[in-house]
């Protein structure tokens, strides 16, 4: 991150500056319009490619690109809906007449006929290509049938997930023609698939694995050793993908430094073991296990890639299959709230049924609400990935901080208007309680994913501002750049309104809300400026700054999302078209407020101290062991 306090320090940001200039406005928009001709175009080809696409990266620096999130994507054609209509029918078949998830988790265990079953439906090969004995299905057709899944058995679309999503990914994304061509048919038929890199000392912290492959001497192969811990299908898998250090000499200074690089591992080659199966809280028929890798020797030809890109595709297979996760968690919505409203409508309490109290009444719109937002982030990025979208790591790291704790907050809202009758086993929500439980930290805890969030979006206004920085020191050549900044922040300073807009993309009735989107983009943008001058480099040591500008982005990406699949559904004329509506107004005036009181609190001074006061009191609590207070009654 870098400081720009030379331009643009508290009391002298870059709008200050201009606004000496305001009464020349009219003069500057006309000097922008001819310096965009000159100069300015050779810095925009220079930078094309490093400017994302994404909505979400943008609202960092202030600004609308709403390529992604305008309209709605709609990749199916015909043909496409019909392949996943005709898979869908046997899978809930599956769902509702073979599976049985209560006697799963009771068992802690899938029985082999109902997973036999399951793989002859081509339930374990969903995306891999046709021509490796795969369904083929394209990301949009995969968010319908993991939906499924997760609307019937969050336990055994881990089982699935953890296969297809993240255990076998690697070789999709990254495999070379050959190691396609050897295993994609093997994890098609019948062998199970695992993503290891968890390990004891380093649980999110990717960087710090211990586990380490070294090269023989005649460059035919790598020795593993090393041990991963909480493996998903760890004890059934027979293809891994394995993460460990390698040795890899500097080009430049000649010394050698072990890098993470990822490996094709299978059980066959001898030295691979797992643990016992883990004893959870929750998703107890899916297999949890340790991973013991004891002189593993690897043919050079399983290298994932190149020697040193183990993080980065790590991180891009996790990437790539958070969406799943999602849509998952969305059809697990639909289920609890179908149930909460079956027992809503049924169950009569002082002479009425539940439905006709207005705290109920409020459960269930919120619950619909946290579904509907949570099923259009699903279809929203696995959409975008379909047209070809390269920048969605930030909306897919979204979608799973919001529907796993979506999910979290409608599954216990579904047991209390249950009453004592949904803490009971034989209702079932408190199964799905449990299983959900993990969501909200395995394959990137939330925690470490806002500060994800938060971090990537900072660094690229960062990248922006220095920019403007450079820009500074060579002002002749350089005009077109810094009149459109001057002119942005000019405009906004003395109020004339003329912000990014995308009012003319939304439904009229949708209009106000676009409006309140458009307004916390100028707060966020003059936060990020903010915070990027007061602590420079040291923004990355304030996660309670970071957490509270994260959270104000995942508030203004679902409005836009919402607003785009509600303005879809109107135009279409959609039977539920009036009822979207109405949600979609409901949760960007929500939405819209929460966004604004967080960008406030990242900024102030009031509320930074109370973040010192969390500090101190933590600090007291750690050094005490605990609890610092006595009982009140003094032992």
């Amino acid at each position: 991150m870098i400081r720009i306090a030379k331009y643009c320090t508290p009391s002298g940001s870059l709008s200050k500056i201009f606004n000496t200039n305001i009464r020349c406005y009219s003069a500057t928009q006309a000097a922008v319009k001819t310096a965009q001709t000159t100069k300015t175009e050779k810095v925009e080809k220079t930078n094309a490619g490093k400017e994302s696409q994404s909505f979400t990266t943008n609202i960092f620096r202030g600004q609308l690109q709403l390529n992604q999130v305008f309209p709605f994507p709609e990749p199916l054609n015909t043909e496409q809906l019909e392949t996943v209509r005709m898979f869908l029918d046997p899978m809930e078949h599956f769902f509702e007449e073979v599976n049985n998830p209560a006697k799963n988790d009771d068992a802690q265990t899938v029985d082999e006929k109902t997973l036999s079953t399951l793989w002859d439906l081509g339930g374990f090969g969903l995306q891999v290509p046709i021509e490796y004995g795969g369904l083929g299905l394209n990301n949009t057709q995969y968010t319908r049938c993991v939906e499924i899944c997760g609307y019937y058995d969050l336990a055994l679309s881990i089982v699935l997930g953890a296969h297809m999503s993240i255990g076998f990914k690697g070789i999709t994304l990254f495999g070379t023609p050959e190691q396609k061509k050897k295993y994609l048919p093997r994890v098609v038929n019948r062998e199970y698939a695992a993503f290891c890199l968890t390990e004891p000392s380093c649980g999110s912290d990717a960087g710090a694995i211990k586990s380490r492959a070294v090269k023989s001497a005649d460059g035919s192969h790598y020795i593993l050793n090393g041990n991963k811990i909480w493996i998903s299908n760890g004890g059934i898998a027979d293809i891994f993908t394995v993460f460990a250090k390698v040795p890899v000499k500097d080009p430049v200074t000649g010394e050698s430094k072990d890098i993470p690089t990822a490996f094709i591992v299978e059980r066959g080659f001898g030295g691979v073991t797992n643990g016992p199966p883990e004893k959870k809280m929750g998703i107890k028929s899916s297999n949890t296990s340790a991973l013991f890798f004891e002189d593993v020797k690897i043919p050079v030809e399983n290298r994932l890639g190149e020697e040193g890109q183990g993080f980065k595709i790590a991180m891009n297979i996790l990437n790539n299959g958070r969406f799943g996760m999602v849509a998952a968690l969305a059809g697990n919505m639909r289920y609890c709230i179908k149930r909460a409203v079956e027992h809503a409508t049924q169950r009569v309490q002082f002479g009425r049924t539940l439905d006709n109290y207005g705290s109920i009444q409020e459960k269930l719109a919120r619950m619909s609400m946290l579904q509907y937002v949570a099923e259009s982030l699903a279809y929203m990025i696995s959409g975008n990935m379909d047209k070809g979208s390269q920048d969605y790591h930030l909306e897919a790291a979204i979608g799973k901080c919001f529907a796993s704790e979506s999910a979290w907050w409608v599954c216990d809202e579904a047991i209390q208007i249950h009453g004592g009758m949904g803490y009971m086993k034989d209702t079932g929500l408190e199964r799905i309680l449990r299983d959900l439980r993990i969501f909200r930290i395995f394959e990137g805890a939330n925690d470490i994913l806002r500060l994800f969030i938060a971090l990537t979006g900072v660094q690229y206004a960062g990248g922006h501002l220095k920019e403007l920085q450079k820009a500074f020191k060579n002002p002749t050549a350089n005009l077109g750049l810094i009149f459109e900044e001057a002119a942005k922040r000019a405009t906004r300073a003395i109020g004339l309104g003329s912000s990014p807009n995308f009012t003319h993309l939304v439904h009229p009735s949708l209009a106000e809300s676009a409006a309140l989107c458009t307004k916390n983009l100028e707060s966020f943008g003059a936060c990020i400026e903010t915070s990027l001058v007061k602590y420079g480099k040291g923004i990355v040591d304030e996660q309670f700054v970071l957490h509270r500008i994260a959270q104000a982005a995942i508030d203004t990406y679902t409005m836009v999302v919402v607003m785009s699949r509600a303005t879809m559904a109107a135009n279409k004329n959609s039977p539920s078209a009036q009822h979207e509506l109405l949600m979609a107004q409901t949760w960007c005036a929500e939405a819209s407020s929460r966004a604004a009181y967080n960008l406030k609190v990242a900024t102030s001074k009031k509320h930074l101290d109370l973040f010192d006061n969390f500090s101190k009191i933590s600090k007291s609590m750690c050094d005490g062991g605990g609890c610092v207070q006595l009982n009140p009654l003094g032992f």
